[in-house]
């Protein structure tokens, strides 16, 4: 095992986060890690419960003095996003994290560090082997496929929780407190292929979108950057205007909760037609480089010649449907909060498009504040699916957190911030989805709040975790448990 951390503070949070760095942990894909962390509670003597959906509680009592304190309830999800840049050779199946630091950050080499949310199992860890950490009774909550859709957590039983504080530690900017988050839903719209043979003497090209920055299709879809499965959506259908052309196939983004950052279209056209399918290419290029000259400055448009035979193709009808599809599906930003400044109310990101054998499949993750609002979204998405012949199936559907005014455990936490800090900390509600939503569900009457230390474009990947900011956040958090009697 590498020793890439071992001289970071807090030892003990990074001495975690660079073992389960080493263990392939994508959504579905929780055995090992889930397995590593019995393992651990077994190691250390402490009581432990392995669900059949593989979460893991760990219980450990409350030290000397702190014996009869409110039990918290410590919290994050141990699966992490899996991206990497196509030409990166990566297996996340069996292939660890590879680790390397440039000043105060945390990177990996080429693909997503998994800080969201290795960073919050590290925490709970360290605190359940110390000998010196003063702390009320514990139950650490690490759960599974939260990047896919909450599974883990809508799976629990929450009667083997009696916390009657839950920290979720799954927050990615220091010195907030978040006290609300949106609920969401996950939808695939379904276009089934008609097939044809392809015409002979075509030739075979692929446009290509990439270069954009991506991210996290709740924290950062405020910043509009650009989705290129959206933006192929226009390419193709200009193209429609301009020539005779026909697709192989289609595939863009790797995550539904991930904006995406690249997108292929395999087309077959005439050879003569390539000189204005190249003029059409740059254009766009131009086009879409001067409309995100600020979230995305390096978007490229190419298109290539491929060597490749292709012997069918779309039929007309199903490739007008899946233009269409590209167009119409709602994206971005659907509304923004009335109540609170800033904050986006209603959002859908497409984030998969991907070519099968017989369908098309289109991936959205749709989140809204208001239930009614996200509802709204998905009559809108099936009126499209309709309209064009497709079927959508929604899953995954998980509540919003509502704000609670009367919060002991947020009282806690803006004293001890302004004790420590001789400032307050700010209290906000969030666009991204949380799991605490579901577990207030799960656990009656329990009070939440979320935090964590600077983490910087998650869900791609350049994600970036702050060094300095994980020890002060680390510090803070003791510091809560401390003041929690």
């Amino acid at each position: 095992m590498s020793n890439i951390l071992a001289n970071l503070k807090p030892q003990a949070v990074f001495k975690y986060f660079e073992e389960m760095s080493q263990i392939p942990r994508g959504s579905g894909n929780e055995k090992a890690i889930s397995d590593y962390l019995v393992s651990f509670a077994k190691n250390h003597n402490l009581d432990v419960i392995q669900d059949e959906a593989l979460n893991v509680i760990i219980k450990k009592p409350g030290t000397k003095g702190y014996e009869n304190a409110p039990t918290v309830i410590l919290q994050g999800h141990m699966d992490m996003v899996c991206e990497k840049n196509k030409e990166t050779i990566h297996d996340f199946k069996k292939d660890s994290i590879k680790l390397r630091i440039e000043d105060d950050f945390i990177y990996a080499t080429d693909t997503t560090l998994g800080a969201d949310n290795g960073i919050a199992v590290a925490y709970a860890l360290a605190i359940l082997e110390s000998n010196d950490i003063p702390h009320p009774p514990i139950e650490v909550l690490i759960t599974t496929e939260e990047e896919t859709g909450m599974g883990g957590a809508m799976a629990l039983d929450g009667s083997n929780l009696s916390g009657k504080y839950l920290i979720n530690l799954d927050s990615e900017e220091e010195g907030y407190l978040l006290v609300s988050c949106a609920g969401g839903v996950r939808t695939r719209q379904i276009l089934n292929i008609d097939w044809e043979e392809a015409k002979k003497d075509l030739s075979s090209y692929l446009i290509t979108i990439k270069g954009l920055k991506g991210g996290h299709s709740g924290m950062d879809i405020i910043k509009q950057r650009g989705n290129s499965n959206k933006l192929m959506g226009r390419v193709l259908s200009e193209l429609s205007n301009s020539f005779e052309y026909f697709i192989a196939n289609i595939n863009g983004g790797a995550k539904m909760n991930a904006i995406p950052r690249e997108c292929e279209t395999l087309i077959l056209t005439d050879s003569q037609n390539f000189s204005k399918l190249k003029e059409k290419i740059e254009e766009f290029n131009n086009i879409f480089k001067n409309e995100l000259k600020t979230s995305d400055p390096d978007v490229l448009v190419t298109v290539e010649k491929s060597e490749n035979t292709y012997t069918k193709v779309f039929s007309k009808e199903t490739m007008d449907k899946a233009i269409a599809s590209l167009v119409l599906i709602p994206n971005g930003i659907q509304s923004m909060s009335m109540d609170i400044e800033g904050l986006v109310e209603s959002s859908t990101n497409l984030g998969v498009v991907t070519t099968h054998d017989n369908e098309i499949t289109f991936e959205s993750a749709v989140r809204s504040s208001v239930k009614s609002l996200k509802y709204n979204i998905l009559n809108e998405m099936n009126t499209i699916a309709n309209v064009l012949g497709c079927k959508l199936i929604a899953d995954s559907d998980y509540p919003e957190w509502e704000y609670r005014k009367d919060s002991k455990l947020r009282e806690i936490c803006q004293n001890v911030y302004k004790e420590k800090y001789q400032k307050e900390a700010k209290v906000i509600a969030i666009h991204a989805g949380l799991e605490c939503g579901l577990l207030l569900e799960k656990i009656p009457n329990v009070d939440a709040i979320s935090l964590g230390p600077d983490m910087f474009d998650v869900h791609t990947p350049n994600e970036h975790l702050s060094i300095s900011s994980t020890q002060r956040t680390w510090e803070y958090l003791l510091d809560i448990l401390k003041a929690i009697k």
